[in-house]
């Protein structure tokens, strides 16, 4: 009796556990868009407080929006982010002993469970130092984490600016925030100067524009979206494929099919699994859209940051070698153990658990795939929002079959046999994700200025990993779970074929084009290659040996000095969209010959990590609370492009006057047809002589 009461319990306690879990899931994906929103909870202001005619104070005042809590710099083992202050070493003074804190507040904190220290409302910290340079700037950093009764926001970083300046006084106040002013950064920065920095040169949402480009955005972002939902559809159909998965489609179906009585309560259940695939997917996506919402130019700062292409390229190979057979990737085996626990609560809870099985059983095969979508994601301009499409694409491709199957049992003896064609998919993966794995390292090189991967050697690498993609194919090359092979069926012999042509097609990029002074670029490989210009035969820097700037102020005074109007075009190293463009419609001659002949381009690169000078190391005021610190030339024109257009996508065209102080018309994102780009530059040549026009006539009219 107390042995079928414990099981009783225990049976009860785990579906219990079971459905909380998934209503958190609920929550979490019902929830979403209110996450997105910014919380700004806490305002930090810093001053310096004189002590002795050596010792100060450098105070840092912390403004808390009333039910949120900061944490003290001391907290308990499985507690919150403690507040951690760090400050940058330099010549101009000495730290004496730990920073500071008030009493605060300690009591049992209603999320960790546990008695913890916190501060509300306001409190000071207060760091002791000796000041050696009275005229110091010290620079520091605060890391700190806040939370309400019922949620709490991820740890954030602010940096704090304590200058001494020009008196040495108790309570020289400092913002904590910009060095400078807005106007006064807009001046220093860009040369530009304007009292009202939200409209620095005209007001973007007002302009009166008869041209036909006020949609191309939207078009090209929902275009975007779609073909990125087209490409992790894509890449769902390849994990199908595979040995992890393609054995369970039949498994699964007949589980539903004949479990249930009836035909109809396990077709239902299928369709419910499929959904619970797609879901599962989906939420992978959720922490990318709270860290776009927390920092707009987070994700392209990922993206193109040197260490992790560096990384990506490692992981890459790794998935390589594992597609090839040399060992095998999987998750923790607790993990698979728990979710498949959960299939036996029943019901909805059941079905979703054994979702979450299938996800994380078939890793080994759905890992670099995924991997791929989110690489791939990250380096394209939609950001968070790309992700999501593309984990969509996957899901539904992932789901689809075993809904289909389940609807259609008949259809399952169409299914081709499990066999040795699912290794031989598995190896041509491994073949792509090689390829893909110099893709990653390129951006690192370009972005990083190594002068190392050009488009020669990268060009040769492809050819080599497409040959050799081919020669497997024939049975030239084998692999460890490669079983012997008794003839060639017909499947590999035409994509051995389709391999070997591609490598014959990449050895054609190697043509050299007399009119751009640059080898001929490859439309299947714009922004996977890296540009023709980057070459070791023929460099050239500018797209299509057009004349062009990249410093902003230089190519100012050359359009003042030439009386032509400007095209600002915010590109980047790593940006595949802005390769097409550069490489498929501006060299097409009548767009070539505007870009060429009526415009001054000027080119900024918002991945450039080369280091700005120091006197423009400045932080500077974000356009959605807080600030940033500007260490290179990437991050100035990144800046630039959010501070004066409002957006942080590229490429981003916007087209100038003369003078810098006149957009002409509607600035555009990613324009393929070459018919709305032209259109869109000849209406800016016809407003820019507009312009000049009307200037010309009030000169008359003040005679």
């Amino acid at each position: 009796m107390y042995e079928k009461d414990y099981i009783y319990v225990s049976q009860y306690l785990r579906v219990s556990i079971m459905k909380k879990i998934f209503f958190l899931y609920i929550t979490i994906m019902s929830s979403f868009i209110s996450f997105s929103q910014v919380f700004e909870p806490v305002k930090w202001k810093t001053s310096i407080e004189k002590i002795t005619e050596e010792e100060f104070y450098l105070v840092a005042t912390a403004t808390i929006d009333n039910g949120w809590h900061l944490y003290a710099q001391e907290i308990p083992t499985g507690g919150p982010r403690p507040t951690i202050f760090t400050f940058e070493p330099n010549e101009s003074y000495e730290l004496i002993g730990k920073t500071l804190e008030e009493d605060g507040i300690t009591e049992d904190d209603k999320i960790f469970k546990m008695k913890i220290k916190y501060f509300a409302y306001k409190t000071t910290f207060k760091q002791k130092i000796k000041l050696i340079d009275k005229k110091a700037k010290i620079n520091g950093q605060v890391q700190f984490m806040v939370c309400d009764d019922t949620r709490c926001l991820p740890p954030k970083t602010e940096d704090l600016i304590f200058a001494s300046g020009k008196t040495n006084t108790a309570q020289n106040q400092n913002t904590g925030k910009a060095d400078v002013s807005d106007a006064e950064a807009s001046e220093l920065l860009y040369g530009i100067s304007n009292d009202e920095l939200q409209q620095p040169v005209t007001d973007i949402n007002n302009l009166n524009s008869n041209s036909d480009n006020s949609n191309v955005k939207k078009k090209n972002k929902s275009s975007s979206l779609l073909s990125i939902f087209g490409l992790g559809f894509l890449g769902g159909l390849l994990a199908l494929l595979t040995p992890c998965v393609f054995p369970m489609i039949p498994l699964t179906v007949s589980f539903f099919t004949k479990k249930d009585t009836s035909k109809g309560s396990g077709v239902s259940k299928a369709v419910l699994y499929g959904f619970f695939i797609l879901a599962v997917y989906l939420l992978l996506s959720i922490p990318f859209h709270l860290l776009d919402s927390i920092n707009p130019d987070i994700l392209n700062e990922i993206s193109t940051n040197i260490w992790l292409n560096i990384i990506f390229f490692i992981v890459f190979v790794f998935f390589a070698g594992s597609f090839f057979g040399y060992y095998e990737l999987t998750l923790p085996s607790s993990w698979t153990n728990k979710t498949t626990a959960g299939e036996g609560s029943g019901g909805i809870i059941g079905v979703f658990f054994m979702a979450l099985t299938l996800a994380i059983v078939s890793f080994s095969c759905t890992g670099p795939i995924l991997g791929s979508l989110l690489a791939g994601s990250l380096s394209s301009d939609g950001g968070a929002w790309q992700l999501t499409s593309g984990m969509a694409g996957f899901g539904v491709a992932l789901g689809l079959p075993f809904t289909l199957f389940a609807m259609f049992p008949n259809m399952l003896k169409s299914l081709p046999k499990s066999g040795g064609w699912m290794t031989t998919v598995k190896v041509v993966l491994g073949f792509l994700e090689l390829a893909l794995a110099f893709k990653f390292l390129s951006n690192a090189d370009l972005v990083a200025h190594w002068d190392l991967l050009k488009i020669e050697p990268f060009l040769l690498i492809w050819i080599l990993i497409f040959a050799g993609l081919a020669l497997y194919l024939f049975g030239k090359i084998k692999f460890p779970h490669d079983s012997p092979m008794q003839k060639i069926g017909i499947t590999r012999i035409l994509i051995g074929i389709a391999s070997f042509a591609f490598a014959i097609y990449l050895a054609t990029g190697f043509r050299y084009n007399e009119e751009t002074k640059t080898f001929t670029p490859l439309s299947l490989l714009s922004g996977l290659a890296p540009p023709v210009g980057y070459s070791i035969l023929h460099p050239n820097s500018c797209p299509n040996n057009l004349t062009c700037f990249k410093d902003l102020k230089e190519g100012l005074e050359y359009a003042k000095k030439e009386n032509k109007p400007i095209m600002l075009d915010f590109t980047g190293y790593a940006c595949v969209n802005c390769r097409k463009m550069e490489e498929h419609v501006w060299p097409i001659p009548k767009v070539d010959n505007v870009l060429r002949n009526d415009y001054v381009l000027i080119s900024l690169y918002v991945d450039d990590k080369k280091e700005l000078p120091k006197e423009e190391q400045i932080v500077v005021n974000r356009i959605n609370g807080g600030t940033r610190k500007l260490t290179n030339y990437g991050h100035k024109w990144s800046h630039f492009q959010t501070i004066f257009f409002k957006t942080n996508t590229q490429p981003y065209y916007v087209l100038l006057s003369s003078d810098g102080k006149q957009i002409l018309n509607e600035p555009v994102g990613y324009t393929p047809n070459e018919d709305e780009y032209l259109n869109w530059l000849l209406d800016g040549k016809e407003k820019s002589k507009n312009t000049l026009n009307n200037l010309f006539n009030q000169s008359d009219l003040l005679k």
